[in-house]
This record gives C-alpha cells, sequence and structure tokens, in this order.
C-alpha cells in the first residue's frame, strides 16, 4: 500500500495559478497511473488529470491548456501546474494511485 500526501493548495484570485504536490511513501516507478481528481460543494468527484509511467498524460476537457501534470520519480511526486485559475476550479484536489487516496488539498479560486 502506498501513502499519498497532497500539498499546494489554497486561495488563489481568478487567472492565478497554483502547484499542487503529491508525494507518495515509497518509489512510484513502477506504479501506473497517477491521477489527480476534484471534488466541489455538492457535485461528483472528477478526474482532472492524469499521467502514466510512461509519461502519458490525460485531462478532463474543462482544464485542457490551463492545468500540466508531471512526475518526477525520483522525488517520488506528482504535480499538478495550474494557470488562469477560475472560480469552477474551487474544489478539494485528490491524488489517486492503484486503490490509494490522498486526504486532499483545498484550492479556492475567488477574488
Amino acid at each position: 500500500q502506498v501513502q499519498l500526501v497532497e500539498s499546494g493548495g489554497g486561495l488563489v484570485q481568478p487567472g492565478g495559478s497554483l502547484r499542487l504536490s503529491c508525494t507518495a511513501s515509497r518509489s512510484i516507478f513502477s506504479i501506473n497511473a497517477m491521477v489527480w481528481y476534484r471534488q466541489a460543494p455538492g457535485k461528483e468527484r472528477e478526474l482532472v488529470a492524469r499521467i502514466t509511467s510512461r509519461g502519458t498524460t490525460n485531462y478532463a476537457d474543462s482544464v485542457k491548456g490551463r492545468f500540466t501534470i508531471s512526475r518526477d520519480n525520483a522525488k517520488n511526486t506528482v504535480y499538478l501546474q495550474m494557470n488562469n485559475l477560475k472560480p469552477e476550479d474551487t474544489a478539494v484536489y485528490y491524488c489517486y494511485n492503484s486503490g490509494n487516496w490522498g486526504q486532499g488539498t483545498q484550492v479556492t479560486v475567488s477574488s
């Protein structure tokens, strides 16, 4: 089992940027896809971005061109760079891998 710890959330104005990090408790080099999800109040949890062990990425249509997922296997860490943030990006963001969830980090986009 892998423990996942997210960080980097916070309050940002519309148009601003944040970078989320998800650090795994052990090497993720051989682990398959790492995924970022988010859940806004009253809404279903939705996939935001995914990166495979080979570096192939996928994004939700709502974040394409604004968010970038990347991974640093040497640091056991996956990142989510979020640019041009919008109020509708407000949610708790979760890191996921192979049945393991992080505790989530709150992102609030508001003026």
